[in-house]
């Protein structure tokens, strides 16, 4: 049997040590090992010193750099995980594609969301948001963690193929013996959208989302389950609901990622989240 491993990237930032410890719970919630990656290229600005005879002196430097980042990263998730199985891998080439490679084969890849550690060449947020557009497996993206556990686990429903999104949804909140709330954002009334959340068309979408979450709840009966329909954009609302969520599920579409990074919902949502933000592609 193939296990696999969640994978965590680091850069020697808090904000990524950060997004180890999160990643080494999971780990623990799904029974699986902990890769921890690191990238770390030259700058583009020392691209000039290939000439110069110090250029390896710079080279090592910069990966004894990421080294320490590893051992750093491998001791935080220890610490918070004991007796966790733990990987520390340095991966090659620029760091956001690196990164997003290295989820290839796991069960999720969490990044921090912003902050640059030792590395320049490795500045966290553009990696978070290439990798969420980019990799082939789900993808969190951890900002602030709250205080305590809320049960519960939000999903942002939207015209994505819904089948990976949902199975994602109700494995995590199985494992955490959470409640599941599904959101699809409704436009509040003006001269392009006139409806409101309490008009008849709005009505037969909270029926179709309760019908497709009372089909999702028969195949997961320990997990509860329910769903709104709320005014407003969609980042506004799933940023929200970050406030108040363990984690917050959000689709892309597998065939049409952004050139460089998620779409503008998920960019907007990634941003301004208040705790962790699973992206997950579709017919993966």
């Amino acid at each position: 049997m193939n296990v696999q491993p969640i994978v965590a990237a680091t850069d020697g930032s808090e904000e990524s040590l950060r997004a180890v410890e999160w990643a080494a719970g999971e780990a623990i919630l799904h029974a699986v090992p902990l890769r921890i990656v690191s990238a770390a290229p030259l700058p583009p600005v020392m691209t000039a010193l290939q000439i110069r005879p110090d250029r390896d002196h710079v080279a090592d430097f910069i990966r004894s750099e990421r080294d320490l980042a590893l051992d750093a990263a491998a001791s935080r998730a220890a610490r918070v995980a004991p007796g966790l199985v733990i990987v520390t891998d340095p991966v090659a080439g620029p760091p956001a594609q690196a990164v997003a490679a290295s989820g290839s084969g796991a069960a999720m890849l969490v990044v921090g969301s912003r902050g640059a550690g030792a590395f320049t060449a490795l500045t966290l947020g553009s990696v978070s948001r290439y990798a969420a557009a980019h990799a082939a497996c789900p993808v969190v993206v951890v900002r602030d963690l709250l205080p305590a556990a809320s049960g519960l686990v939000g999903v942002g429903m939207g015209d994505e193929d819904c089948a990976d999104l949902l199975t994602f949804a109700f494995d995590e909140a199985s494992l955490r013996k959470a409640a599941v709330l599904a959101i699809h954002a409704w436009p509040g009334p003006g001269p392009e959208t006139p409806e409101t959340p309490e008009s008849p068309a709005a009505a037969a979408a909270d029926a179709q989302l309760a019908e497709l979450m009372g089909s999702w709840a028969s195949k997961y009966p320990g997990v509860p389950v329910s769903q709104q329909i709320v005014p407003g954009h969609p980042a506004r609302a799933l940023i929200g609901l970050s406030a108040r969520a363990d984690l917050v599920v959000m689709g892309r579409h597998r065939e049409h990622p952004g050139p460089h990074g998620p779409g503008p919902i998920r960019h907007a949502v990634l941003s301004h989240a208040h705790g962790p933000i699973a992206i997950v592609p579709s017919g993966r």
